[in-house]
């Protein structure tokens, strides 16, 4: 048996593809898989790494607007479905797999008009244009909350949650703080703006930072991106700050393992992607949500009201984000004991760990009945 696979250029995208290989790779050792990305985005690295036979389909995202390149990112769209058209007639798939991002669309494309079944994974509570599209094409859709059902077709949804790494549930707390050089007896905080990093996060931690360097009772571990990475020691430096006498405070540019630093955490401050809040939800870890300004339908800021409803988060606006409103609201909650961890029991009975284990099993029912 043959799969394609396809999700890129972050992140949130990738990793619930590589957790939907490895679980169908559980049912099925045999199946054979090809994940199709783009040069530009996060996959090129991440997926030769776990030794994924990868390929390329190049394709980028249009503008909102009419202007001359969009014109040739319409022509390279063509090209991409193309090219598409090409890989899925060489590798002859049992089933086709999008997890998001814009190389998915002519890659599933591509898949449902040669007869291959399909199915696409939509993680955010409004789901983008390439999902929306494709759902007219594609034969299942598995989404991550009840709410992005209403967008798509009733026959073809089916409500599964968002998969996750099977790391992040076995993940040791003590192993963890210990790799770290964390105290367990402290509360831990973990902050990260996802995989490219965020500026207004980082910006606003000099002022956390500096804080809790003369209060070493709360741990931080900064995750930065690796993009953000010098320049935020920069600033931390030039606010008097010395790294290397502050025991309590860690600042990575970026971590493989982000499962481990999320059995460390207490608290956590992240932006309001998916793949982070599906993973936050599945160790129960209560959080302070930061959404991106900037995405697609404004689904971060959607994503974090939900979570925010469910009592598992605190929303804070990238507007109204500050050194000291970040301050005062981790404050606020490392102090109040019975809230961070009501938060905590709310964000666990969002979360869904047996997500991936769920969308393999439609997939592998799906190729049911075809011929070798």
């Amino acid at each position: 048996m043959r799969i394609i696979i396809s999700g890129g250029g972050t992140g949130g995208h990738i990793y619930p593809a590589i957790t939907l290989i490895r679980a169908i790779q559980e049912k099925n050792s045999a199946v054979e898989f090809l994940y199709v990305g783009t040069r530009r985005g996060l996959e090129a690295d991440i997926v030769t790494k776990e030794g994924i036979p990868f390929r390329v389909v190049d394709i980028r995202g249009f503008k909102r607007s009419l202007s001359l390149a969009n014109l040739g990112r319409a022509a390279a769209a063509l090209a991409g479905v193309v090219k598409a058209m090409e890989l899925v007639r060489s590798f002859r798939p049992d089933a086709a797999i999008g997890t998001g991002g814009y190389v998915c669309g002519p890659t599933l494309l591509a898949a449902s008009l040669l007869g291959v079944p399909t199915l696409i994974q939509e993680q955010n509570v409004v789901p983008g244009i390439t999902n929306r599209l494709l759902a007219k094409f594609v034969t299942r859709v598995a989404v991550g909350t009840p709410e992005a059902a209403v967008h798509f077709p009733r026959d073809k949804v089916v409500v599964t949650g968002n998969p996750i790494r099977r790391e992040v549930m076995s993940a040791s707390r003590e192993e963890a703080l210990a790799s770290f050089h964390f105290d367990p007896a402290k509360k831990t905080v973990l902050v990260s703006g996802g995989s490219q990093g965020a500026r207004s996060i980082n910006r606003a931690m000099i002022g956390v930072i500096a804080h809790y360097v003369a209060h070493p009772e709360v741990q931080i571990l900064h995750v930065t991106g690796r993009g953000d990475y010098e320049k935020t020691l920069g600033e931390i430096r030039a606010a008097g700050i010395d790294l290397a006498a502050a025991g309590n405070i860690v600042v990575r540019p970026y971590l493989y393992d982000m499962p481990q630093a999320l059995a460390a955490a207490d608290l956590a401050v992240f932006r309001a992607g998916a793949l982070g809040i599906a993973e936050l939800t599945a160790r129960g870890v209560p959080a302070v949500l930061v959404p991106y300004p900037y995405a697609a339908a404004n689904h971060q800021e959607q994503n974090a009201r939900a979570m925010a409803r469910a009592g598992a988060a605190q929303m804070i606006l990238d507007k109204d984000l500050t050194a000291e409103r970040l301050l005062s609201v981790l404050a606020e909650l490392l102090h109040e004991e019975s809230r961070l961890k009501r938060m905590g029991e709310n964000s666990r009975a969002l979360g869904c760990p047996q997500a991936a284990e769920e969308i393999a099993a439609l997939v592998l029912a799906m190729t049911e009945g075809r011929k070798a």
